[in-house]
């Protein structure tokens, strides 16, 4: 962000230094000649020559300059600084955009890790609970040694999950911490809870903000501004020019009476060019800037394109985990009663302990499931912030 913010204080800077050339321009110069030999008039042999210039001149003068009419050329320059000033500013609300969707992500991404670790926490400690029966099932010689070990291997793997779990919210944890510009050694708190909120969305609504609100856009259309500017710039780069000037000062080299006084003296003048001939430059010019508007103009249909396609696509993301959600609920309740029934069957020695711990391991699956379809169509709402073009910082 810092970057962008100085790409926009030089586009500034840029902008302001055109805007001086519609001001006028006064220097001074002082200047000193020896100039030898004497320059002289020598009208008689026998009599010592008229000087006609000192040998030591010196010239003190203060120059203003000023363009009275240039057909536009300082306007054009200045129209073309401002679209792109406007650019760098556009730029800077696509990459805050960007970092608050970023940081968004980490931040749901954080609350699910948590969530899942849950879900494997009380997997293992059923687990646990499971296993401890087993082996009083053992000790009254119900139960094998097979039994137990088994369900020690099932524990392994839920304990498996749940370090990567843990390793996931650490970097996720790492990541918002790099977003918010804090060590990553500091554990950054994160408050709020997971939670599936769906809401209605009006596809034909999302499609007209994303078409009006996108940076993306705003972007796009001031890349066409920026290359009709620089369209007029070339247009207006070969035209006249009329310009005055005034300056005063003093300087020597008078003849009469003495020239090696200083007198003040003043100079006023114009000057008009012309141009003539540029062996077709500017025809040259004028169609690069011509092909660049075309450009432009097929890079913001283009980006209106993506626009509608990002819409949709966060519209579908949304559809998708909704259907999950919905369907993750049906899997953890017919979880939940085949592991209750499993149970009751292997207590009354008709079921195995495996179909006891194949449903654990469904019902926590469900159960995470479930968790990220959550995580999905939260993510998807704000896909579709992002893709509309709403401010979600």
């Amino acid at each position: 962000m810092n970057a962008l913010q100085e790409e926009v204080n030089q586009a500034q800077s840029r902008l302001d230094e055109s805007r001086t050339y519609l001001r006028p321009v006064v220097d001074g110069t002082v200047s000193y000649t020896r100039v030898d030999p004497q320059v002289k008039l020598q009208l008689n042999p026998d009599e010592p020559g008229f000087q006609l210039a000192p040998n030591n001149n010196y010239d003190g003068h203060v120059t203003a300059r000023y363009t009275v009419l240039d057909f536009g050329r300082a306007n054009a320059a200045i129209e073309a600084a401002r679209s792109r000033t406007l650019t760098a500013a556009d730029q800077i609300n696509v990459t805050r955009r960007d970092l608050a969707f970023a940081a968004a992500q980490s931040y749901y991404s954080i609350l699910f890790a948590r969530e899942a670790i849950r879900v494997q926490d009380a997997q293992i400690a059923s687990l646990r609970q499971h296993q401890r029966e087993m082996e009083k099932r053992v000790q009254g010689g119900v139960s094998t040694n097979f039994d137990v070990t088994t369900t020690q291997v099932r524990i392994a793997q839920a304990q498996d999950r749940r370090i990567d779990l843990q390793n996931q919210l650490r970097n996720q944890e790492i990541q918002l911490a790099r977003l918010l510009h804090r060590p990553e050694s500091a554990v950054t708190p994160v408050r709020g809870r997971f939670e599936y909120n769906p809401q209605p969305v009006n596809v034909e609504d999302a499609l007209a903000k994303g078409a009006e609100n996108r940076p993306e856009v705003k972007l796009a259309k001031d890349a066409e501004q920026t290359a009709s500017a620089q369209l007029r710039v070339a247009e207006t780069s070969n035209k006249p020019s009329l310009t005055v000037l005034a300056q005063a000062g003093g300087k020597n080299g008078y003849i009469v009476p003495n020239l090696e006084r200083v007198r003040f003296n003043t100079v006023a003048g114009a000057q008009l060019s012309i141009p003539i001939y540029d062996g077709d430059r500017n025809r040259y010019q004028r169609a690069v800037a011509q092909s660049a508007i075309k450009g432009a103009q097929a890079r913001t249909q283009d980006t209106q394109e993506q626009v509608r396609a990002d819409v949709l696509q966060a519209v579908n993301n949304m559809q998708t985990s909704t259907a999950r959600y919905d369907n993750s609920q049906v899997q953890i309740g017919q979880a939940a009663d085949a592991l209750t029934r499993a149970k009751a069957r292997y207590r009354y020695g008709v079921g195995s302990n495996l179909d006891v711990l194949d449903a654990e391991t469904q019902l926590a699956q469900s159960r995470l499931s479930r968790l990220q379809a959550i995580y999905n169509y939260t993510l998807g709402q704000y896909q579709l912030r992002r893709a509309t073009g709403e401010q979600i910082w």
